[in-house]
């Protein structure tokens, strides 16, 4: 991923605020010849490990949200359960970027999968991989889940994998993955080129709001194999049979996005590909809750983002 230089940070309480600059005025949703949403730009990522967009100093904060802050922490404390949130914004004049509890570190659950389905589609759309090449089962796969199908001799194509991986969740599908792109050291080492420092994906399992968020920025800038990444990559996350969290939150507009859940955790990880002034990332990460409880704060976060994207103005 393109390096970029540093920006201002506004710490306002537990949340950091960042301005961005941009090369490009917007982020343009466009349509892929499959149909599947693509976000065209050339802007680079801006999210560090650390949270902290990485561009030029900018004086003045162009918007305050302040207001933004106090309703969200308000809904992580009403709910009992703890949580950590990341918003970037990829449209409009002046971008934000900002977190609260960004740098925590939750337990990943499912959304392992959405690192590993973004490699495999940038090893798709640069070559390396063929869509309709096969992976078998082995033993060692195996997890209890979606799917039940699974023995020596079942083979999958990779868009067949990534589907049952992306759109049910299935566990011994995401662990097929995981294999098929090299395995959790190489899968690590990819996701911290892009940004994402702090986690332990697969082994361990454990990241934070950031690091998701760095990539998913990544990838809708299109610095993760681009639009042919993206048109394998979206329909795989969009509709899936968990829409409680993100996409519960805002109306009538396509939210890709890979969700992740055990115990008390319900994490999401989101692009909502369209706001009035352009996509956004919003990445939930939730502990203590679990089931309805736990989406429902997600649902509820996510509505007040929607709001505050709505409001703006430039």
């Amino acid at each position: 991923m393109t390096a970029v230089v540093l920006s201002s940070l506004v710490t306002l309480g537990v949340v950091d605020v960042h301005a961005k600059q941009t090369a490009v005025s917007t982020s343009v949703l466009e349509t892929t010849e499959t149909g599947a949403p693509a976000l065209a730009g050339t802007r680079s990522s801006n999210i560090g490990p650390s949270g902290a967009a990485t561009l030029a100093p900018i004086p003045i904060l162009a918007r305050d949200v302040s207001r933004l802050t106090l309703t969200i922490d308000a809904q992580i404390a009403s709910s009992g359960g703890l949580a950590s949130v990341t918003v970037v914004e990829l449209g409009g004049s002046a971008p934000l970027s900002w977190s609260v509890n960004g740098d925590q570190v939750f337990t990943a659950a499912s959304t392992y999968k959405l690192a590993a389905l973004m490699l495999e589609a940038e090893n798709i759309a640069t070559g390396k991989a063929d869509p309709n090449g096969v992976v078998c089962f082995q033993d060692a796969d195996y997890e209890s889940g979606w799917f039940d199908d699974y023995s020596i001799g079942v083979c999958l194509t990779r868009t067949e994998l990534a589907t049952r991986a992306g759109i049910y969740s299935d566990n011994t599908a995401g662990h097929m993955l995981v294999r098929d792109v090299g395995g959790a050291a190489a899968l690590n080492a990819w996701a911290a080129s892009i940004g994402a420092t702090s986690s332990q994906f697969f082994d361990g399992n454990t990241t934070t709001s950031v690091d998701l968020a760095a990539l998913w920025d990544g990838e809708a800038q299109g610095e993760l194999g681009g639009a042919a990444a993206q048109a394998w990559l979206y329909p795989l996350l969009t509709g899936t049979r968990t829409e409680s969290g993100v996409p519960a939150g805002v109306s009538g507009v396509t939210v890709v996005h890979k969700t992740g859940t055990i115990d008390l955790v319900e994490n999401d990880a989101a692009l909502v590909t369209s706001a009035p002034d352009g996509a956004y990332v919003l990445v939930v990460m939730t502990d203590g809750l679990g089931g309805a409880a736990g989406w429902q704060l997600i649902a509820g976060i996510s509505a007040t983002i929607w709001q505050f994207e709505a409001a703006r103005s430039d």
